[in-house]
């Protein structure tokens, strides 16, 4: 956010030091020395604050503010800078505004002394306790806040989700959703602007029937635990509202730096290549020599697209589409296994489903495995590694299987919105295992030409999330993607092949493996649902591809594709195929990949879609959704439409032919994503270059 303009800070001073008063980022006092200084012990997620923070004293400079509270460790000093927070250029003016925010303002330092340069003049608000607070947010959530048994809300305070319940003595608490009561469950979740609209006029009413006419207040909120609110001030001339945090201690243990990094992928590559060939030799082998066969097989017997220009492009078909009970038919020889069955929700986007997927960990009764094929070392992973930690603490079993080059790559990038204190720990695996009952494992990379890429996670043996999200703040809060959460025997499907990656990750690789596949498999999930199918890729193994290859032939009426590495070539030449013969095809790219505006090999393959008469999208930012539909059938998962997708990394997606899990997808991703995508209509620009890239694209993006 923008600093703010002397004049503009002048101008504003009385909001400003309102707004300290609730901020608490890192302190500009001349603070006595280190010597003489206690900074109190924090208590964190693992050794709860139990007892309530109560404001004695607070006021606010023109870029700090001070509050003094009591707590189990006696009188504590504290507070922050607020003015790097927050733009009161941006806030609305008066009485009439709408409340600004969310703003969430960390306490920053904790001291025994009294500060020493407290500014002259500081706004001096009025101090309300807990009681008030709690009369009034009881008024609040009245039409908001569930009143059945062990239940609760989410509310979205800009990178920060809380769960706000009542605790079983009917105190009202706010907790970071990742630190959510594992016996409570999340009824819905609430925006805060609507909250916001909700309160104001409660607020207004509250304070008049309270007979308290100051204009700006700090509450005691009674709440406590790590990441706890304990404070809200309220600034009624702007109107402003503004919560203060507790914040948790610092990670212990060596940071990430790219020394280490480094260091982790030599590593890697030796384990790979030396110690994976003793494990695993058979894979290994069979891995190199399908890709190699594979690539040169692609170099001698290349699909040209050129060979379709002859031909003319058709007006589109108006009669019905595919056969779906025939194609069904036809996949069960394709694939040599049938469907089995399952219920689909789908979770579009960070927000909607991390909730959800935090909600189903936070409420395991006994197991957690997350197969992934990135678990980053940002911010917004460490609270999901504390959220695994914490529950496996709690007697939960936690498997997390990572792929190792895709984790390591990851944690190596530089990552612009990270908050400029934040310190990564230096190894993923190292933060989840260490003081920790969670198991680990790394799927090795040998020949650097395969990773696992299929992102799962299994809740109990009954519920299941699958689609293209790896844990990190981009899937979070950035990038458009999409989820499924499945129930249903394609539940015990999914778990039996994360048992088996998970024996060919451990100490005996294939032989693990071996004795894996010949234990039966589980059937734990409830008996439900309609015909789904798991599609798989792995070395020799290319059903993803060929279903879809084969989808593509049978369409009759439409084609919708979202992708966002779309460079491979045969698949290029039977789109073009469709659409010579009538079909309408649509394919949805994004603008900006994660390996730059527009890939080179992705902005090729534009310009031949458009050549060939398929419509293209340009979808506004990063979108990583992997979906298709094919005249009512519908193909997602982790599975990009390139090499490595089709024919060489293990991937996993999900199909169907039910008509209202296609319907849904249509109406969650296809129909919004058309809409606010601008379609092309001329080339990019390109250089010969570009299609050298564009042919080493294929076998490495």
């Amino acid at each position: 956010m923008n600093r703010l303009s002397k004049r503009s800070a002048l101008s504003l001073l009385p909001v400003i030091m309102s707004l300290l008063l609730a901020n608490g980022c890192a302190s500009n006092l001349d603070k006595a020395p280190p010597d003489d200084m206690r900074t109190l012990p924090g208590r964190f997620a693992e050794e709860p604050v139990t007892q309530p923070l109560t404001i004695v004293e607070a006021f606010i400079g023109p870029t700090e503010f001070y509050v003094s509270y009591t707590s189990e460790d006696g009188l504590v000093h504290s507070g922050g800078n607020w003015s790097n927070k927050i733009d009161l250029t941006a806030l609305g003016q008066g009485p009439e505004s709408e409340y600004a925010g969310p703003y969430i303002l960390p306490l920053e330092y904790q001291q025994r002394e009294r500060w020493t340069d407290v500014p002259e003049a500081p706004i001096v608000p009025r101090i309300l306790g807990s009681k008030y607070w709690n009369r009034f947010i009881d008024t609040v959530f009245e039409s908001v806040l569930p009143k059945a048994a062990m239940t609760g809300i989410v509310m979205h305070f800009g990178e920060d989700d809380y769960f706000l319940y009542y605790n079983d003595i009917n105190n009202f608490e706010a907790r970071l959703i990742t630190d959510k009561p594992e016996n409570y469950r999340v009824a819905e979740t609430i925006d805060f602007a609507e909250f916001n609209r909700r309160a104001q006029p409660v607020m207004d009413e509250f304070l008049k029937q309270e007979g308290i006419e100051d204009r700006r207040l700090v509450f005691s909120t009674g709440d406590a635990g790590a990441y706890s609110l304990p404070f809200v001030y309220v600034d009624r001339d702007i109107p402003l509202g503004i919560f203060v945090r507790y914040s948790p201690a610092p990670r212990k243990g060596p940071v990430a730096s790219k020394g280490s990094q480094v260091a982790q992928s030599a590593g890697h590559l030796a384990h790979s290549h030396l110690g994976g060939l003793f494990s695993r030799p058979v894979s290994s082998v069979f891995r190199l020599l399908f890709v190699a066969r594979d690539a040169a097989v692609e170099t001698v017997r290349p699909t040209w697209l050129v060979t379709l220009e002859s031909k003319p492009i058709p007006e589109l078909n108006n009669g019905p589409g595919m056969n779906l009970d025939d194609w069904e038919k036809r996949l069960d020889q394709l694939t040599g296994h049938g469907a089995t069955r399952g219920t689909i929700d789908y979770r579009v986007d960070g927000e909607e489903f991390f909730v959800r997927f935090i909600d189903a960990v936070s409420t395991a009764k006994k197991s957690v495995d997350i197969r992934t094929y990135i678990f980053d070392n940002d911010d917004f992973a460490d609270k999901i590694g504390r959220l695994l930690r914490r529950r496996a603490a709690e007697g939960i079993d936690v498997r997390v299987l990572l792929d190792g080059l895709g984790t390591i790559v990851a944690t190596g990038a530089d990552d612009a919105s990270l908050p400029a204190d934040y310190e990564a720990p230096e190894s993923v695996r190292r933060f989840l295992e260490t003081d920790s009952s969670i198991d680990v494992r790394q799927s090795r990379n040998p020949w650097l030409v395969a990773g696992d890429h299929v992102k799962t996670t299994i809740i109990d043996g009954k519920l299941a999330f699958a689609g293209g999200m790896n844990i990190g703040r981009e899937y979070r809060f950035v990038w458009h993607d999409l989820m499924m959460e499945l129930r249903g025997p394609v539940v015990d499907e999914l778990n039996n092949e994360f048992n088996k990656a998970w024996a060919h990750a451990g100490i005996l690789g294939d032989a693990g493996y071996a004795l894996q596949r010949l234990k039966p498999n589980p059937r734990i999930a409830e008996d439900i649902g309609y015909p789904l199918r798991v599609l798989h890729t792995r070395p020799g193994v290319a059903e993803i591809f060929n279903a879809q290859r084969a989808a593509i032939r049978s369409a009759k009426k439409y084609i919708y594709i979202q992708n966002a590495y779309l460079t491979d070539d045969a698949m290029l030449y039977e789109l073009a195929r469709a659409r010579r013969r009538g079909v309408d095809v649509r394919v949805i790219l994004p603008l900006v990949g994660n390996h730059g505006p527009i890939n080179k090999s992705n902005a090729l393959a534009a310009n031949a879609m458009l050549e060939h008469g398929i419509r293209v999208f340009v979808y506004p930012g990063m979108s990583h959704v992997k979906a298709a539909v094919f005249d009512g059938w519908a193909c997602l998962g982790s599975a990009n439409w390139d090499k490595l997708s089709f024919r060489t990394n293990k991937e996993l997606n999900i199909a169907t032919s039910h008509p209202d899990y296609v319907e849904k997808l249509y109406e969650r991703i296809f129909e919004p994503d058309f809409e606010k995508s601008i379609e092309l209509t001329q080339p990019f620009p390109e250089r010969w270059s570009d299609h050298l890239v564009e042919v080493v694209a294929d076998y490495l993006l």
